[in-house]
């Protein structure tokens, strides 16, 4: 796909449908991926990644959410190096069992290990140009975006697209954790970029214009937890349906109630799990974001098929 901006030639930008994020790779003497996509994608990404850039040297992680890391394995099986900020250098590298956060959403991650952690403010020379870290808390603790001031680039990572903001955890990371995304964001506002890399979605057309309406929808998980809540359970339950080709209709009720996210959500809405499901399955059937067919809930956005073969790896705890 072109991208609506006009781009350094070193810079290659793809957008691609979930369960993955889009492809961006950095190249130059020593050619960066940043981020890996979902682990049933792992060889497209690394086919891609290597045909455009034969010396590709490095993968830098945004963030360790499944669609971000899913490639790192089999890409430093192949001798490419990974990078990520040192919150999640850190717990990767004790093999955290809550690390990626892939058994409590219930996403697979193959193995990985952290090559270079990488610090708010640290420069980083990545492909042709050199590219600054900044720390974007709020979608996860360790969020990171790259800012490369020469041509004004932003990678935003997960912090907002052209049509949303990331969906924060306030049962893992705390009440304030909203407060903390809409903080991250406006220091993006601050720096004032020309160009948005999206991790999802098109690139924005109106750099402005996307920035101003993320600042609104951060805003509003801020001035309602329980909004918030459910937009991360709405999130969260989509890409399940999405990486497992849906759920037969008469396992959705059992495999939400197992679910360690959902059981959190409930809490904090002072629900019943078993009433919380109900309400999650008919309003996001209701809104069009979910669709029964051939007797499974499947997820309603474009997203594309994974193999299930590729999911039967162990979580993090095992590795």
């Amino acid at each position: 796909m072109t991208a609506p901006h006009d781009l350094p030639e070193w810079v290659l930008w793809q957008q691609r449908p979930f369960p993955d994020a889009n492809l961006l790779l950095l190249t130059g003497r020593e050619s960066a991926l940043v981020d890996s996509g979902f682990v049933g994608h792992a060889l497209e990404t690394a086919e891609w990644a290597e045909a455009h850039a034969p010396n590709l040297s490095l993968v830098v992680n945004t963030h360790w959410h499944a669609d971000h890391v899913g490639g790192n394995g089999l890409l430093q099986s192949r001798g490419v190096g990974i990078a990520a900020s040192t919150h999640d250098a850190d717990s990767v590298q004790r093999r955290d069992p809550g690390c990626c956060v892939a058994e409590y959403l219930d996403q697979p991650v193959a193995a990985y290990t952290v090559d270079q952690p990488l610090d708010d403010g640290q420069l980083l020379r990545l492909g042709a140009a050199d590219w600054e870290v900044v720390a974007t808390p709020g979608h996860t603790p360790g969020h990171l975006t790259l800012w490369q001031p020469d041509e004004r680039l932003l990678v935003v990572g997960d912090t907002l697209s052209d049509y949303d903001v990331g969906w924060v955890n306030l049962a893992l990371d705390g009440p304030d954790v909203a407060r903390t995304a809409l903080q991250s964001l406006e220091r993006l506002v601050d720096l004032d970029p020309r160009v948005l890399l999206t991790a999802h979605g098109p690139m924005p057309q109106d750099t402005g214009a996307a920035l101003a309406n993320a600042h609104r929808r951060a805003r509003r998980l801020v001035d309602d937890p329980d909004g918030a809540v459910w937009y991360g359970a709405r999130r969260v339950f989509a890409y399940a349906l999405m990486i497992r080709g849906g759920i037969p209709t008469d396992q959705v009720e059992s495999y939400l109630a197992a679910r360690a996210w959902l059981q959190d959500a409930a809490k904090l809405l002072g629900r019943g799990v078993e009433d919380l499901t109900e309400e999650l399955v008919s309003g996001m059937l209701d809104a069009g974001a979910i669709e029964v067919r051939d007797r499974r809930l499947r997820a309603a956005a474009p997203h594309a098929a994974v193999d299930p073969q590729t999911l039967r790896i162990p979580f993090p705890r095992h590795w």
